[in-house]
């Protein structure tokens, strides 16, 4: 088993601002002896990604060495002058799989406005853009899918379905999959407000088994759920018969996981 969406922190370190101690079950540490901890047994890999807008950030988890580390989602801000530079610059790094703007507390049409140059530079480097979004950005995110046919995005916590206004998410998300080039991970939802199942069967519905990668969440899936009943949750929803699709093989096809793992996940 793959798990798509991993956070590491030290509060206080390399840009860590979030969380704060309003969020007393997870404002604390979190390395990878922790996350081991809370998996237990069977998990293959980890793509960790970024938690704080910070290139210091970034650059910590770049170089953390251990072989469960398969790949790492780091932040650029892609709404700057030098963002193009500065994924180029990231791309160098074998473990960087993906770049994560942290958007979703900004306008809803924010990737209208995001440097179309950084975004071809992310697709030429083969880099994701997994999009930590809400509801509300669907349709930004939709245009910005069009106008980057050949850049791989990945839908964060399918765009966190909330119960008021679920309606209006389904119908979103529908349009968004119309794009081949959008995925969706399966994460974040024991932390939203609308039913994990009925949100499940409109991304199933939409995405299907091939666009579909479950992720932890993991520590933020304390505040709900521990990791193992996330993981049973999930294992229930989802059909046995693809389980080796949505639980590893998706994550691992579309961040190219095996790629750039010679030295044991080490970073340099």
């Amino acid at each position: 088993m793959i798990d798509a969406h991993v956070h590491l922190w030290r509060i206080g370190a390399h840009g860590c601002v979030w969380p704060g101690p309003d969020l007393a079950a997870i404002h604390r540490d979190f390395d990878l002896a922790d996350f081991r901890a809370a998996a237990g047994e069977g998990v293959e890999a980890v793509l960790l990604v970024q938690s704080q807008e910070d290139l210091a950030d970034t650059d910590w988890l770049l170089g953390l060495a251990d072989p469960l580390i398969a790949g790492v989602v780091g932040w650029v801000d892609l709404a700057a002058p030098d963002a193009p530079a500065r994924v180029a610059a990231l791309a160098t790094h074998p473990l960087l799989r993906g770049v994560r703007p942290m958007v979703q507390g900004r306008a809803d049409d924010w990737y209208d406005g995001a440097n179309d140059a950084a975004l071809a530079a992310m697709a030429h480097h083969r880099l994701v853009l997994d999009a930590l979004v809400q509801p509300r950005h669907l349709d930004s995110l939709g245009r910005l899918a069009a106008r980057h046919p050949d850049l791989a995005i990945v839908i964060d916590h399918a765009a966190k379905p909330q119960a008021e206004g679920f309606e209006a998410w389904v119908c979103a998300i529908d349009s968004v999959a119309g794009h081949a080039n959008l995925h969706c991970k399966l994460s974040g939802l024991v932390t939203e407000s609308a039913a994990v199942a009925d949100a499940f069967a409109a991304i199933w519905r939409a995405f299907g088994p091939e666009r579909l990668l479950w992720g932890s969440d993991w520590p933020v899936v304390n505040l709900a759920a521990s990791y193992g009943e996330w993981r049973e949750m999930a294992r229930a929803l989802v059909p046995a018969e693809h389980w080796g699709a949505v639980f590893g093989g998706n994550a691992r096809r579309v961040y190219r996981l095996e790629e750039g793992r010679s030295d044991g996940g080490k970073g340099s």
